[in-house]
């Protein structure tokens, strides 16, 4: 099946066009200079953009059925984590001769990867078991096996029905971590067994900064080396039941995403003499660092950071010097005592004024004892209750777009919105704050042709107005603010229908769905059932307001949602702004934090009726996570797929894109 990428309808492999939406299932478009470009072409024949789906491939091979991970190094240039001349990366030990590992061979017999770089083979200095590279995927729409477990699978790894013999060891480690949302961990897109060896699709995170680059910049702070530090540690636990902690001592492996956290380009597995290997600064050929054969200890992390330091040349500072010593002389035994210090240096920096901000606290300093199991799967299942660092978030980027169209049966548009948006920005060497000030507003007019027109933009100019008088900098508005702003638009349409001497259906009225955000505090007030929708990816999607409708009302008594929405009159609102005077009206207003990257979506129900939204976040809202996706391109998507699946009203949507990062800047 081929799976369209605009509006996800299965189609047969032999379509040329989505049957359900028509989008090109052979072509895309150049994101730089928008020609049509084959899909299974790495790079525009126009403007030589990169614009293919490349992945990262794992070719490990199987030793004793467990997966290879990381050999007695011999310092030599192929060594694990060491990056070759041809952009490969590998380690020693041969591949089978029959391997195919030429320059645009594929990796598989449906000739769907293809190789990027040019592989060593058997007949140079150094052979290989394990070998990480580039590919492009010439079958981008297919959905691969592991996909479609993920897809199905629910509370377990793997759903019963799936037969997962044919599944390599390596492989399932990602799905693991993978369905615990560890983040820091490439995710998993295919994977097969081939013999003895084992090959493994990930995210291709190559291009992702160096953890090593960013650490010896000069404006990065040492409360942000010691973060990076803690992040070492909660990934130390994650990793250890699996026997992965190797991934996070080769310095090559230790990347940074785009909101500058710490994650791994891909997994290692620990060899059965535990050994150890990081880069030595010395070797100009960057040879390992060999640790002696023992079980693997915290002191590996602790010889990462040594590492880190005198390859970035920064100086280390006073407290750091003291916990390395006691970490290299076995002082320090358990991660929960390594967190412990990492917490007293930052207190020590705060009181030191090398800080501005609250130091490092932790919610549970205790770290579970994990049992050794079989499954890595029974393994991660376990960390979910993972202690984890609380730190002080604060706003570092803050974009908004919107759009409304009229649909595909209405006339007129009756939908109205108002983005008011500022961002301030004070950048200095030492510090840097940036303060988002946003108030969005979407209103669902109604009582016909310049009638709810009238409604939805008076409501919307009224809330404008009143808030660009009563709104004090740097400072959220309080509840009651905000209920008086929602009573003054209700009462400047009611007024106006008493004027009009407007009557029954012929009173104009409107739906209210308002955010306001101040940093990383945001409030919410609507009435009717146009939506406010929150995406985290740590939280996934949330409906954030509950529809004013009388479906939603009887659920309220205790109606069974079946019985309540069986009624004639089940979406008929039971309140909205202006058909009566504000005794009739009880906007329901909220506030949270911001703590994570959000994606905010304001929606009418053109937007969100029959689930819509619910039915294709991950496609349509997730990808509007990452900074590097154009959030008008995405409301824009937003607007076709309504149109496509839906049509009968006015679409009108809202987006907010909110980066955070811990407050650690000095």
């Amino acid at each position: 099946m081929l799976i369209c990428p605009q509006c996800k309808f299965e189609n047969p492999n032999s379509n040329k066009f989505c049957q359900n939406c028509g989008t090109s299932l052979t072509h895309k478009v150049c994101p730089e200079c928008s020609t049509d470009v084959p899909i299974n072409a790495l790079r525009c024949h126009n403007c030589s953009t990169e614009c293919g789906t490349v992945f990262w491939a794992i070719i490990a091979k199987e030793t004793n059925g467990e997966a290879l991970g990381v050999e007695k190094n011999q310092g030599k240039k192929g060594d694990v984590g060491v990056e070759g001349d041809e952009g490969a990366i590998y380690s020693s030990s041969p591949l089978p001769p029959s391997f195919q590992i030429a320059l645009g061979s594929y990796l598989d017999s449906q000739e769907r990867y293809q190789l990027l770089y040019m592989l060593p083979g058997q007949t140079e200095t150094t052979t290989i078991t394990d070998v990480g590279v580039r590919v492009l995927d010439c079958q981008p729409y297919q959905i691969s096996p592991i996909e479609a477990i993920l897809a199905n699978q629910q509370s377990d790894l793997l759903t019963p029905s799936v037969e997962t013999s044919g599944i390599p060891r390596l492989a399932k480690l990602y799905i693991a971590l993978q369905s615990q949302g560890q983040r820091e961990i490439p995710p998993i897109h295919d994977a097969w067994q081939q013999g003895d060896m084992q090959v493994v699709i990930i995210e291709d995170r190559s291009h992702w900064q160096p953890l090593l680059e960013r650490w010896q910049e000069e404006t990065t702070s040492s409360l942000k080396i010691l973060h990076w530090c803690y992040q070492m540690t909660q990934l130390w636990a994650v990793l250890e039941p699996v026997n992965c902690r190797q991934s996070l001592l080769d310095l090559s492996n230790l990347r940074l995403d785009e909101d500058q956290t710490l994650a791994l380009q891909r997994l290692y597995v620990e060899s059965s003499s535990s050994q150890a290997a990081i880069k030595s600064p010395e070797d100009a050929e960057a040879q390992t660092f060999a640790i002696p054969e023992e079980p693997l200890t915290i002191q590996a992390l602790g010889r990462v950071w040594q590492a880190l330091f005198r390859q970035s040349q920064r100086t280390q500072f006073g407290s750091v010097v003291q916990m390395l010593g006691d970490l290299d002389v076995g002082k320090i035994h358990t991660i929960a005592q390594l967190r412990s210090r990492l917490e007293e240096i930052s207190v020590e920096l705060e009181a030191l004024g090398t800080a501005t901000l609250p130091p490092i606290k932790e919610k549970n300093t205790a770290v579970p004892t994990i049992p050794q199991s079989d499954e890595p799967e029974d393994i991660i299942s376990k960390t979910d209750d993972m202690a984890t660092v609380v730190l002080p978030m604060q706003l570092s980027s803050l974009e908004d777009a919107g759009r409304t169209d009229v649909g595909r049966q209405r006339h007129h548009n009756e939908d109205y919105f108002g983005i008011e948006s500022k961002i301030q920005k004070l950048e200095l060497p030492k510090n840097r704050v940036l303060e988002g000030h946003g108030l969005y507003i979407l209103c669902d007019g109604m009582g016909g042709h310049a009638g709810g027109e009238i409604a939805s933009e008076l409501a919307v100019n009224t809330l404008r107005q009143y808030f660009q008088e009563h709104w004090i900098a740097n400072q959220l508005p309080t509840e009651d603010s905000i209920r008086e702003a929602v009573f003054l638009a209700n009462e400047a349409i009611y007024k106006l229908n008493q004027q009009d001497a407007r009557s029954g259906v012929g009173r104009m009225g409107t739906t209210l769905v308002m955010l306001l955000i101040q940093d990383t505090e945001a409030a919410v007030a609507h009435v009717g059932d146009s939506r406010l929708y929150r995406l985290t990816r740590k939280r996934q999607l949330e409906q954030v307001t509950v529809d004013h409708e009388v479906g939603q009302r009887e659920i309220t008594r205790g109606v069974e949602a079946s019985i309540a929405y069986a009624r004639p009159d089940a979406y008929q609102l039971t309140q909205a702004l202006g058909p009566r005077d504000e005794n009739s009206i009880n906007p329901d207003v909220d506030f949270f934090e911001i703590n994570e990257d959000t994606l905010l979506l304001l929606a009418s129900d053109g937007l969100s009726d029959n689930d819509l939204i619910e039915t294709h976040w991950q496609t349509h809202l997730e990808p509007l996570l990452s900074s590097s996706v154009n959030l008008e391109q995405g409301v824009t998507d937003l607007i076709d797929l309504a149109n496509q699946q839906n049509g009968h009203d006015n679409i009108t949507g809202i987006l907010i894109r909110a980066k955070v990062r811990p407050n650690l800047e000095s």
